[in-house]
């Protein structure tokens, strides 16, 4: 059964000071003709940040509760909505990544596994929109800190055969954490998984941005899993916004193998990422 306390009018939801004005009712709908500007934007937004996140190696599940969070998207809405979209941008670049042979399984199976109960377990939390509304601010501040750190990161044994293995214990406490705030908050895990394979020498940037998609899609997909059978439902809407994040996803993956620079886009993101979450916090 959903968590009667989330329930709230949709203006108690809305943080102060919005950029847009978010005309949303409280299941994610836009109720009158006028709000097609505001989905325009939103697309443009949904399908930036998959661009962008995809040039890292990444899908986007913090920069798409960025967006959400700039145009006061309800709150109720936002963890199941990212989820849903991290599935189709990360399965897209999971298919890619799969078909190049860029996957190193055996280090997805030693951080992904122990990220797979702990992601169902965070999606059947249910938090009350202000704590939530805070809480992925935090988060939003905090991968935006470890994308800032990832892009001078390099491991400890830049030869792969002198890496270091992940042994059980630091692979169940790295994946079992990523997993858990995947479920929790809507965001992929991978923002998170990556930055410390590679700060710890458990793998090369190369190797950790192989795992990066194929981690999150399985946390989205199990995150999501719990978040329905805590009673909530992804909002109509994103169905709409779903392809926006494919097309994001399908250019940033080409734009990055051939023109983008990795600095840059980590630059933008990490500004992105920390500016709505400060947003969030402070309202």
């Amino acid at each position: 059964m959903a968590n009667t306390a989330t329930r709230v009018t949709t203006e108690s939801r809305r943080p102060a000071g919005g950029l847009v004005p978010g005309p949303w009712q409280s299941n994610g709908v836009m109720p009158y003709p006028g709000s097609m500007l505001h989905l325009g934007l939103f697309l443009a937004l949904i399908a930036g940040a998959s661009l962008l996140y995809a040039t890292a190696g990444q899908s986007g599940g913090t920069a798409f509760l960025a967006a959400m969070a700039l145009l006061d998207y309800p709150a109720e809405g936002m963890r199941p909505t990212s989820l849903a979209l991290n599935i189709v941008a990360a399965g897209y670049a999971t298919w890619c990544l799969h078909r190049g042979g860029a996957v190193d399984w055996d280090l997805l199976r030693r951080v992904g596994l122990p990220a797979l109960p702990t992601a169902f377990l965070g999606g059947l939390i249910v938090l009350g929109d202000q704590v939530y509304l805070c809480l992925t601010g935090i988060v939003l501040i905090a991968a935006a800190a470890l994308m800032a750190f990832k892009r001078g990161s390099r491991p400890r044994h830049p030869d792969p055969a002198g890496q270091r293995t992940i042994g059980l214990l630091w692979s169940g406490l790295a994946g079992g954490t990523a997993g858990f705030l995947s479920g929790l908050t809507g965001v992929g895990g991978g923002v998170f998984l990556a930055p410390m394979l590679i700060a710890f020498g458990w793998a090369s940037p190369k190797s950790a941005a192989g795992i990066s998609a194929p981690f999150i899609l399985a946390n989205s997909a199990i995150g999501l899993a719990g978040v329905l059978a805590s009673g909530q439902r992804v909002p109509p809407d994103a169905a709409i916004l779903a392809p926006a994040a494919l097309l994001g996803a399908a250019m940033g993956t080409w734009i990055g193998l051939r023109f983008m620079s990795e600095q840059a886009t980590r630059w933008v993101l990490a500004a992105i990422l920390a500016f709505a979450g400060a947003r969030l916090v402070l309202s």
